[in-house]
């Protein structure tokens, strides 16, 4: 055997000992799939990068190399076709007391972009018998989460606060691109924004009829 062919050999060996998957030849699917498992039996929370990598036998920054970061590697799970986290900025920008009209302004603005079409279609799948457990935790606690810390205050965590949010939301979006219920369908954003905006500002900072929500709205800044 040539020295070529040795070290040839050699290395081979020990990529099988490492257990490690070479950058192409399905890593990126071999990482979709330990991914999708890993976040719908731990929840986003729990699942690591690093988790995910040692489930997929691959290196941790081959992850980063094609997602990025956790949020972004959970949107590839779901197939959602936008990075939430510029939507995520803008929530976050908003002073409180506009928070609910900026939501829909935002997110309607985005299902009405030419990445709505992709959103529609991951919604349908989700309605359709898709896989809920990682729809709900993509939407509780990657989307919502941040807006969720915002609002919490020591009497009330505002875990209710987001789920009635969360199910207006998912109203709206089937009223006016999935069944098309007319005229919210056709509605000019800033008038679906000034029918629905003040219901999910009341949800999200007002009285919702909880005992913690009746001790006082939630504070203008944390």
């Amino acid at each position: 055997m040539s020295t070529g062919e040795r070290a040839k050999n050699g290395v081979a060996e020990r990529r099988g000992r490492a257990g490690r998957r070479p950058g192409r030849s399905g890593a990126r699917e071999a990482i979709l799939a330990a991914a999708r498992a890993r976040f719908a039996e731990a929840g986003f929370d729990k699942t690591s990068i690093r988790a995910v990598a040692a489930d997929a036998g691959v290196d941790p920054a081959l992850v980063h190399h094609y997602f990025g970061n956790k949020q972004q590697l959970f949107a590839a799970v779901v197939e959602f076709p936008v990075d939430p986290e510029a939507t995520i900025r803008i929530l976050e920008r908003a002073p409180l007391e506009d928070l609910g009209s900026t939501m829909l302004a935002t997110v309607v603005g985005v299902w009405d972009s030419p990445a709505g079409p992709g959103i529609v279609a991951v919604v349908r799948s989700v309605l359709t018998g898709g896989e809920p457990a990682l729809a709900r935790t993509f939407l509780l606690e990657v989307v919502l989460e941040r807006v969720r810390q915002r609002i919490a205050t020591p009497e009330d965590d505002g875990r209710a606060r987001i789920a009635l949010t969360a199910s207006q939301m998912i109203g709206v979006l089937v009223a006016r691109k999935i069944v098309g219920v007319e005229p919210m369908a056709s509605m000019p954003i800033q008038d679906l924004v000034a029918a629905v905006g003040p219901t999910l500002q009341r949800y999200l900072t007002g009285d919702i009829g909880t005992a913690a929500s009746k001790s006082g709205t939630v504070p203008a800044a944390h």
